[in-house]
């Protein structure tokens, strides 16, 4: 007599919308200060001028990811908020329509006709607009937008990446200080790259690769310009 072994399951899915706005945050915090930093540095600017660039940047960082992601989710929280209203009319008004629309939906994945009947049938019974919220919407409890923790998942992880390369700035005398944030900060992005893709399950090298080109680039267009114009002034 074979025994049903029951074990809990984990799905990465679960964590799209924290990992998305943190890796966003920490990329951002780490590429855009670091730039700045080298930018400004680079200018043969003081290195009290260059931590005040820094500190001002990580600030003005934060609240910009803190808004533009609550603005941002919301925006995508209100679309699902409709479509949820238009589908509770929906099925309040054409009950038997809905349910033939979500056995067809259960029939175009290859269920036989009279089970997807029958299914759709027990859902919408249970919970009718949470079955067509998943089944018809693609909404579901795990992928729902959730502003307010997009915000502040944005603005802490951003803080904590732009917190590395002014670290640099304290370190590290003048004379090195262009280098030195620079490939400390392409280190801080290749550590991000391999720790998001490992809490995402996506492939750690391809991801490392990624996010150390494009900060990398960011970098030495910045350098480039605080070069040409700290040698004009």
């Amino acid at each position: 007599m074979s025994r049903l072994h029951l074990h809990p399951e984990s799905h990465l899915v679960s964590r799209i919308g924290w990992l998305r706005a943190a890796v966003l945050g920490a990329n951002d915090g780490i590429v855009s200060t670091a730039s700045l930093i080298v930018g400004v540095a680079a200018a043969s600017t003081a290195t009290s001028e260059v931590l005040i660039a820094g500190v001002a940047g990580l600030v003005a960082g934060a609240m910009s990811m803190a808004a533009g992601e609550y603005v941002s989710v919301s925006s995508q929280s209100d679309t699902e908020q409709a479509d949820l209203a238009r589908e509770q009319a929906e099925l309040a008004g054409q009950p038997d329509y809905e349910c033939e629309e979500l056995t067809r939906i259960y029939m175009d994945r290859g269920v036989d006709a009279d089970l997807a009947r029958q299914v759709a049938i027990q859902l919408m019974a249970k919970d009718s607009l949470g079955a067509h919220a998943r089944d018809e919407l693609g909404i579901s409890e795990m992928t729902a937008a959730r502003p307010i923790q997009a915000a502040l998942t944005s603005a802490a992880t951003f803080a904590a990446g732009a917190a590395m390369p002014l670290a640099m700035v304290l370190l590290m005398p003048r004379s090195l200080l262009v280098a030195g944030v620079s490939i400390a900060s392409l280190i801080f992005l290749a550590l991000l790259g391999g720790i998001g893709a490992r809490a995402g399950g996506a492939k750690v090298v391809r991801a490392t690769l990624r996010v150390t080109f494009w900060g990398a680039l960011a970098m030495a267009l910045t350098a480039g310009i605080g070069t040409i114009f700290g040698t004009v002034v």
